[in-house]
């Protein structure tokens, strides 16, 4: 036995036909090259490699900023919204512009000097009337009049955060936060103000910088979406509120969030900057330390490590391409095949050679495929058979079979149920305005309103042309005819693209409309006539006595036409 023969039966041993015993074989490959690398560049370091430790300090500080920022602004709008949802606040409030307006404005200030004192970070609490009017306050130091653009904004929503600014009077900088006061039945009454001190933040900002080390060369701040500097770890005053970090400046450390970034600051320094955005404001955190101290473990080593890290890289990457190349180029093409039947191409078919996992896989896949594409073919002929094309409802011929079943289940149960027979109002005349394209198009999104205002257990179905027949489950005359009149306003207020269009609708109820499916919609259509009569877009109740012959129904269909 030579040895070509011995290495064959070597392979064969290790069935490397096999997916398992590709990946053990190529596995064992990266781990000898990987670690015959790491051991050459392991053995000539004899120090270690640079770290980017001040840039992960970096960022680890920023997150925290943004984060426990995020937790004090949710805390002191807490604050506010359960000071605000008693009801001695919306009751007053309510009354403020009545006769007791006095007395109830008193109401208002003595509870907002009751719970000021409990919350000390706020420098001022005020009530804020429909008009953006402040009605009554805890103190000379609030003064704040909301715009019509922020009432209109705290109608919709939870709160409102203003610009933070730095108030002379006080000495400190503020912010101001607004939430809305609302009726037990969710009316918007007006609004409850704060002007918060952003001493607490500062603290907060303080505290972090210690915790992140550096002493004192770490810098944490805030600043707006424009780059003004609200506070500060190392200072807080109005000359620091009037700084504004540069618009390019800031533009790079909103589009690399999270990343170390090198830039200069006044006086030629230059320092290592990491930004954060706060999600529940439009404000952002930035840590930032001097560029020295951040590559103060920087050394000869650079280059060497550079080097032996690319060699690295274009070696594992070409052991990776290596491996994609024999063993994953199948499940590759397994992928993607998968892809296009999950999108609904069914035509996808692979080439059932090859052994092992792969070619079972592949065989086995080839078999779903084709069991998918015959039950789509018998579930597409039944649909066609059951449905209108053009709009997707159920078709004449399904809504007599089900109204039918449902005649023989009502009058075994003793149970009402309704039918809406619609038809839309000059049809004819939109359609030689607009064309019959536009016509089938208006069809169409008429059809959508019907699906959209009905149940699923309900039948919903095109009668012919232009009318529409719905079949109400369990549904009596008057549910109907709140049904229908939903319908008919839909229908109304839906935009066309090339107009509008109208629906005038008849309802019939079983047993009283009629014993069979025939007679249902006979005096439904009568009743629908009587809405076109009428002057049309309205819907009209049927019973019994307003059925109308087929002759007589169909000279007023000629009429009506």
């Amino acid at each position: 036995m030579n040895i070509w023969e011995k290495i064959t039966r070597s392979l064969r041993t290790l069935r490397l036909d096999t997916m398992r015993g590709k990946f053990v074989a190529f596995a064992v490959l990266a781990t000898l090259f990987t670690t015959l690398v790491m051991t050459v560049m392991l053995y000539g370091r004899n120090r270690r490699s640079l770290s980017d430790r001040v840039g992960q300090e970096l960022r680890g500080a920023s997150s925290d900023v943004a984060r426990e920022m995020g937790v004090w602004l949710d805390q002191r709008l807490y604050d506010l919204r359960l000071r605000a949802s008693p009801y001695v606040v919306s009751d007053n409030l309510a009354r403020a512009t009545g006769r007791n307006a006095a007395q109830s404005l008193t109401r208002l200030r003595d509870y907002l000097n009751t719970i000021r004192q409990n919350l000390p970070a706020h420098e001022g609490l005020a009530i804020v009337g429909r008009d953006g009017q402040v009605l009554t306050n805890s103190g000379s130091r609030t003064g704040f009049r909301l715009s019509a653009e922020q009432l209109n904004n705290l109608r919709t929503r939870e709160a409102l955060a203003g610009e933070p600014f730095w108030d002379a009077g006080l000495g400190k900088a503020v912010l101001v936060l607004v939430v809305p006061i609302r009726h037990d039945d969710g009316a918007f009454l007006g609004a409850l103000g704060a002007k918060v001190n952003l001493d607490g933040v500062r603290d907060m900002l303080s505290q972090l910088s210690s915790d992140a080390g550096g002493g004192s060369s770490r810098n944490l701040y805030l600043i707006t979406e424009q780059g003004r500097v609200v506070v500060s770890s190392a200072a807080n005053s109005a000359d620091l509120m009037k700084t504004t970090i540069p618009q390019a400046t800031t533009r790079d450390l909103v589009e690399r969030e999270g990343q170390p970034l090198v830039q200069s600051r006044p006086g030629g320094r230059e320092v290592v900057a990491v930004l954060r955005r706060i999600p529940q404001m439009r404000w952002a955190a930035v840590a930032e330390a001097p560029r020295a101290e951040a590559l103060r473990e920087a050394g000869v080593l650079r280059s060497r490590t550079v080097l032996l890290l690319t060699t690295l890289v274009l070696g594992v990457g070409l052991l990776a391409f290596t491996v994609g190349l024999f063993i994953t180029r199948p499940l590759e093409r397994l992928t993607e095949a998968a892809a296009r039947v999950a999108a609904g191409d069914l035509s996808v078919e692979l080439p059932a050679g090859g052994s092992g996992e792969v070619g079972y896989l592949t065989r086995a896949f080839n078999t779903v495929v084709t069991r998918l594409r015959e039950k789509e073919s018998h579930g597409e002929l039944e649909k066609l058979s059951l449905t209108d094309s053009l709009t997707g409802l159920y078709n004449r011929r399904h809504l007599m079979g089900t109204l039918a079943s449902e005649v023989q289940r009502s009058r075994r149960l003793r149970r009402a149920f309704s039918v809406l027979l619609a038809d839309v109002d000059r049809f004819k005349q939109y359609n030689d305005t607009h064309g019959h394209l536009a016509g089938d198009a208006a069809l169409v999104k008429i059809a959508e309103v019907f699906r959209k205002t009905t149940r699923q257990v309900d039948c919903v179905a095109r009668y012919g042309g232009e009318e529409f027949v719905v079949m109400l489950l369990e549904a009596n005359m008057a549910t109907a005819a709140l049904v229908a009149e939903r319908v008919r306003t839909r229908v109304a207020e839906q935009d066309l693209g090339e107009g509008k269009l109208t629906l005038s609708i008849g309802v019939a109820e079983y047993p009283d409309g009629g014993d069979t499916p025939e007679e249902l919609i006979a005096t439904a259509d009568a009743a629908m006539y009587r809405a076109k009569s009428a002057g049309r877009n309205q819907v009209v109740l049927a019973g019994i006595s307003e059925q109308r012959p087929p002759q007589e129904k169909k000279t007023r269909r000629k009429r009506e036409a």
